[in-house]
């Protein structure tokens, strides 16, 4: 194991080991309300933190931290308008902030092209100690909302309206998720630069979504293959020699392509499946409705449904079982259906 031998690798498999466990948390949200762009535009804002802290000498991690927050905060509240022009503002802002952080790096001192391809596509053999304690401070407070608020973010994710009928705050709750998007993004720009972050947030719940068969499992399967392409990037990188951010981009991708041609081969041999719609509901072990084993997995019979978790969605399942169960909730929707 040579690559332990050096500090700066064991600082640098640290920082993949975080960011790959805390950034598919936050994704899969992003993936689940259609916004896996948004990552690309928190780093761009991020670029002009980077610049006004190397050129004033202050620590670029906690300027970019307070601007990437702020634009987090403005682009919620600019989504939430609804109006026509947010996606203009959103635009300026996202280019302005990329040419801004261009310029003010170009006029910091000491400052070489090295060191904004450094921040646009990563160096994370360059992470100091100090960078390390804060990124483990901002991945652990981000795992723990993540993970702790995850019924709330989903039911806001899956019907707006519904969760405001509900008493949820959803403007503050939307508002807390486009802040750990924005502390990703910061944590994220050593490893893979803030140019290819929202990749690293998003292709592996690509990958959860088609071999999940619920919400909680596609959030861990997502998690497990940020941590394994995270780490195993770096490994390839470091031998091979290569860009590390990128390196771990490629290895999310081919594992997404796998995955893709995988499950597509499953699912001609086995049928296709129809996904459920306007399905508000998490299903579960404690959610009242009754559990019926079907082949592989479990379904759930809901309002004379039966809905199977499948990634962040439900499929439908059908059957001509005269003897198959139907749900007992709602007796005007008990009828037998066949594929």
């Amino acid at each position: 194991m040579e690559i332990l031998q050096f500090d700066f690798m064991q600082r640098a498999l640290l920082a993949a080991l975080l960011i790959g466990l805390s950034a598919p948390a936050v994704g899969i949200y992003l993936v689940q309300r259609r916004l896996a762009l948004i990552g690309d535009g928190m780093g761009h804002v991020a670029l002009t933190g980077v610049g006004i802290g190397l050129l004033t000498r202050s620590g670029p991690v906690w300027t970019a931290l307070v601007c990437t927050v702020l634009g987090a905060v403005l682009i919620e509240l600019m989504r939430a308008k609804g109006r026509t022009s947010s996606d203009v503002a959103l635009a300026v802002m996202f280019y302005g902030g990329i040419a801004g952080g261009v310029v003010l790096l170009a006029k910091a001192p000491g400052s070489t092209p090295a060191n904004l391809n450094a921040y646009l596509f990563g160096s994370i053999t360059s992470t100091t100690p100090g960078d390390l304690v804060v990124f483990a401070v901002l991945a652990v407070v981000v795992l723990a909302v993540a993970l702790g608020m995850s019924r709330v973010f989903f039911t806001v994710g899956a019907d707006e309206e519904y969760a405001t009928a509900a008493g949820l705050p959803v403007l503050a709750l939307n508002i807390v998720l486009a802040v750990m998007v924005a502390v990703t993004v910061v944590v994220s720009m050593r490893v893979v630069g803030l140019l290819l972050v929202s990749a690293l947030m998003i292709v592996p719940v690509a990958v959860a979504q088609r071999v999940g068969r619920s919400f909680a499992g596609t959030v861990a399967t997502a998690m497990v293959v940020g941590v394994v392409v995270s780490v195993g990037g770096v490994f390839t990188s470091f031998y091979a020699d290569t860009p590390s951010g990128a390196t771990i981009v490629l290895a999310a991708i081919a594992v997404f392509v796998l995955t893709a041609a995988g499950t597509a081969l499953r699912a001609r041999m086995r049928g296709p499946h129809n996904e459920a719609e306007d399905h508000l509901h998490a299903h579960g072990p404690t959610c009242g409705h009754r559990a019926v084993p079907h082949e592989d997995h479990v379904d759930y019979l809901h309002d004379g449904h039966r809905h199977a978790p499948h990634g962040a969605h439900y499929d439908e399942h059908f059957t001509d079982d005269p003897a198959d169960p139907v749900d007992p909730v709602d007796p005007a929707t008990q009828g037998r259906r066949s594929s």
